[in-house]
Parts: structure tokens; sequence; C-alpha cells
């Protein structure tokens, strides 16, 4: 159970933490250009769904990236089901998937279930 626990990023009952949690934003599709595009800081965008079970088990990860890197980095999610128009401007075809953006272009992405220490590689790449 500790191996699905950090595959999602979720510390374990041992670890403790004093790390506070930051509240994930939820984009629409209007403000998606204005916030990620234009945004002084890389970006990081999760496209998912209320559906999609694997969107879920990467939550905390995300969460925990958006935490560690506050201030730094831009974390957000985007509703896929919400819109399709978006998802379809950078070929999107499966959830959850994350777009990592810098100076308004995609430098990186990450399809499907993945655990923190990707995610946050990733980001530090980006970060440079």
């Amino acid at each position: 159970m500790d191996f699905l626990k950090r595959l999602r990023g979720e510390k374990s009952e041992q670890a403790e933490t004093s790390e506070s949690q930051v509240e994930l934003r939820h984009l629409t599709g209007e403000e998606f250009d204005q916030v990620v595009l234009k945004s002084e800081t890389p970006a990081v965008v999760d496209f998912w769904a209320e559906w999609c079970g694997p969107c879920h088990m990467i939550t905390s990860a995300v969460q925990q990236l958006a935490s560690e890197f506050e201030g730094r980095a831009l974390v957000v999610k985007l509703n896929a089901d919400d819109y399709p128009e978006i998802l379809g401007r950078y070929g999107i075809m499966g959830i959850p998937t994350l777009i990592y953006f810098k100076a308004g272009k995609e430098v990186d992405r990450v399809i499907g279930l993945t655990g923190y220490a990707t995610l946050k590689s990733k980001l530090e790449r980006v970060l440079g």
C-alpha cells in the first residue's frame, strides 16, 4: 500500500509534514490564455476529468507540486470535459495529461499516472 501512496505522491502515515497545502486553482477556458500563456513564471496545467480514476490518483502529487513550488511556478487544473477546444489545440488524446509551459510555450508534458518525483524533476528542469 505504501508503494501506491508513493506513486500518487502521498506521504506515509509516519511521515510528518509542515508544508501548508496550496489551494489548486481550477481554470476556465476563458482564463487559460491569460493565466497560463501570459504567466511570468513557468506553469503546469493538469488536464483532468471528474470521471477519470487516474486523474484523482495523481491529484495529491499535483497538490504537493503546487505547494512546494508556490511563488516559483503556477500549478493549475483544467477540466478536460468542459474545454475540449483547448485539448484539441494541444493534441491531448488522453488524461491525465500535465503540460509544462514556459514563456507561453509548451516545453514538456506527462501523460498518464505518474509519481511526484517525475513531476518535480520535470518542473525543476523547466525552472533551470
